[in-house]
């Protein structure tokens, strides 16, 4: 979702010639009802789709071929959580973004393994428990600062100790449960940074039936990862109500599992096929 979110399970963008601005956020939550900044997205159809006809291309630019690299924050080595993130990030994302190409070539040029040319990095300090954006964004900065590579989404990834918040709205952990995850951007010097926040998904708003935590993280991840190559700064590939690709496909069809890998997935919005469709 914008600066992107997926909402809660019970549902995880402008109108017309609307663009939405970084401080922009995509709420996705198991409700199927999101609110972003005041408007309200159209509930999910029985058949996926939300509303707003397919995706229409506003012109901004998208990632041909990105990568992504993680921070776990609060978070040792050897954790099997991270381990299993950098296992998806590396093996599970690349076979699930190929129908992105329809977008004016977004990640057409995606290696097999996703991994960015710079190392992951464990920060092992102990996040506050509210993590706010811009923390968020400090946090790449942190480690990236002055070198960050406009080709790559920086994701982080915080505890369950540590709940995400974006203005009033919050994610597993918070007081206002809005969203599962986000996606946005943010300028550093000359550089267009992506990034994205992964909470830990700790409460039933982000759990899909039958996922197990680190599935549940992953359907998260593949969410964000493929609305940052094809609207990476919120101002390129979205529908009339303001619904990023993979909003329109959020918790319906229910997500799955690739019973080959053992991933977690979600559909994923596709204007060929005028539908929501795997891979």
């Amino acid at each position: 979702m914008k600066k992107a979110l997926v909402l809660v399970a019970v549902l995880v963008c402008a109108v017309g010639a609307y663009a939405q601005s970084a401080e922009q956020t995509e709420l996705n939550t198991a409700n199927h009802n999101n609110t972003q900044y005041g408007w309200q997205k159209v509930n999910n159809n029985a058949g996926g789709g939300h509303g707003g006809a397919g995706l229409v291309d506003h012109g901004g630019p998208v990632m041909t071929a990105p990568k992504v690299v993680c921070i776990f924050w609060g978070f040792g080595t050897g954790n099997s959580y991270t381990a299993a993130m950098q296992s998806f990030r590396d093996s599970g994302m690349y076979n699930y973004n190929r129908m992105l190409t329809q977008y004016r070539s977004a990640a057409s040029g995606a290696a097999t393994n996703m991994g960015g040319s710079a190392n992951d990095k464990f920060d092992t300090s102990a996040p506050p428990t509210n993590v706010t954006d811009s923390l968020v964004q400090s946090e790449v900065k942190k480690f990236f600062g002055g070198a960050e590579d406009t080709n790559t989404i920086y994701m982080v990834y915080i505890p369950s100790t540590s709940y995400s918040s974006d203005g009033s709205s919050t994610s597993c952990g918070g007081p206002s449960l809005a969203y599962c995850a986000y996606h946005g951007h943010f300028t550093d010097g000359s550089r267009d940074v992506k990034y994205s926040i992964e909470p830990y998904p700790s409460c039933s708003g982000c759990q899909s039936s039958g996922f197990n935590t680190n599935q549940n993280a992953n359907h998260f991840a593949i969410h964000e990862s493929r609305e940052a190559i094809s609207d990476p700064d919120l101002n390129a590939w979205f529908d009339r109500s303001g619904n990023e690709a993979d909003d329109k496909c959020a918790w319906t069809p229910t997500p799955f599992i690739d019973q080959a890998t053992g991933f977690g997935y979600q559909y994923e919005w596709s204007n060929s096929a005028g539908g929501c469709v795997r891979q």
